[in-house]
């Protein structure tokens, strides 16, 4: 299985003053997970194989419901090329 890219974006259902420590669950489950991975302001990218990401992703929202989230929206994305695909090949040149 290639190396591809998952970005994910959570959404939960909480009041807006607790929206960042929610966010916050989510992240650290991806932290926790020891894929390598890159947050950004609207987003978290992940490497690696496919079905271990979304399993992450799967954890990720269930961190948001035991944090509190009546209900979590997430938006997902996946570049997959069959002969893998980097984040640094991306964004390597803009550091």
């Amino acid at each position: 299985m290639p190396v591809i890219n998952v970005s994910f974006q959570v959404i939960p259902k909480v009041a807006d003053e607790c929206t960042y420590a929610v966010v916050d669950k989510a992240i650290e489950v991806v932290r926790k997970s020891g894929v390598k991975y890159e947050v950004g302001p609207m987003e978290t990218t992940m490497e690696g194989e496919l079905e271990p990401l979304l399993e992450i992703v799967k954890e990720a929202q269930q961190a948001c419901v035991e944090a509190g989230a009546s209900r979590v929206m997430t938006i997902i994305k996946i570049d997959y090329c069959p002969s893998g695909v980097t984040m640094e090949e991306k964004i390597g040149k803009y550091r």
